[in-house]
């Protein structure tokens, strides 16, 4: 029998990177029947539940598709300056039709300040963060973005229940902490950690912190990037 010698992650990754571009697509659709239907849609639970579960996929197939690109060492930060009001605002954007079909309060308290990043590597990380956030809420969520200790620190908060007390953490995700027979694999903090881990300034690198309290007493999201 002949050796085909077939590179199935090759084959995977490939074939995760069409899906991804296809929900893009489906995504753009619903966000445009949503427009052209506004009165009738926007109240339809069926129809938020499918624009968030579409969302939800299109964030899980980004997460491979990084998390292949880590374990082929293929993904790099191209550090640029933003300026972080402005990029919150237009992160958001793209979440605001569904926050408004499911009654979900939104607000952003940033400094004016500049801020050092990859762009397309952060709103991968904030989509995911954001994502959940819809998830456990219970009707508001709130950015925030300030300087601290010489770090920019980004935040998610949410007015749910909070993160339980083994999900509390600061600093960085190992792979190989990652509990496969839980049912919650913890991949997306992986991967939100592993972005802000390929964010670095001389000896200090960038980490994740996760606790509970802020304005609404939910969950507090952070990403820490020097």
């Amino acid at each position: 029998m002949k050796n085909r010698n077939i590179d199935f992650s090759m084959v995977l990754a490939s074939t995760v990177h069409d899906m991804k571009n296809s929900l893009g697509m489906l995504l753009n659709s619903l966000d445009e029947l949503r427009m052209e239907n506004e009165d009738k849609l926007n109240d339809s639970s069926k129809f938020n539940t499918l624009q968030y579960e579409a969302e939800r996929i299109h964030n899980d197939l980004v997460q491979l598709l990084g998390i292949y690109r880590l374990g082929e060492n293929n993904l790099s930060a191209h550090i640029e300056e933003h300026f972080v009001p402005d990029f919150l605002s237009d992160h958001i954007a793209r979440h605001t039709p569904l926050l408004k079909g499911l009654g979900i309060d939104w607000c952003i308290e940033a400094e004016d300040i500049n801020g050092f990043f990859d762009a397309d590597l952060l709103t991968g990380a904030l989509n995911n963060t954001i994502n959940n956030a819809i998830r456990y809420t219970k009707a508001r969520i709130r950015l925030t973005a300030a300087k601290r200790d010489g770090y920019l620190v980004i935040g998610v908060e949410d007015d749910g229940e909070g993160y339980p007390d083994n999900m509390q953490h600061t600093g960085t995700f190992s792979f190989k902490s990652l509990d496969f027979n839980t049912g919650s694999t913890s991949l997306g903090l992986f991967f939100v950690s592993a972005i802000a881990d390929l964010h670095s300034e001389g000896a200090r690198t960038g980490y994740i912190k996760l606790h509970n309290g802020g304005p609404f007493g939910g969950g507090v999201f952070e990403i820490w990037l020097p």
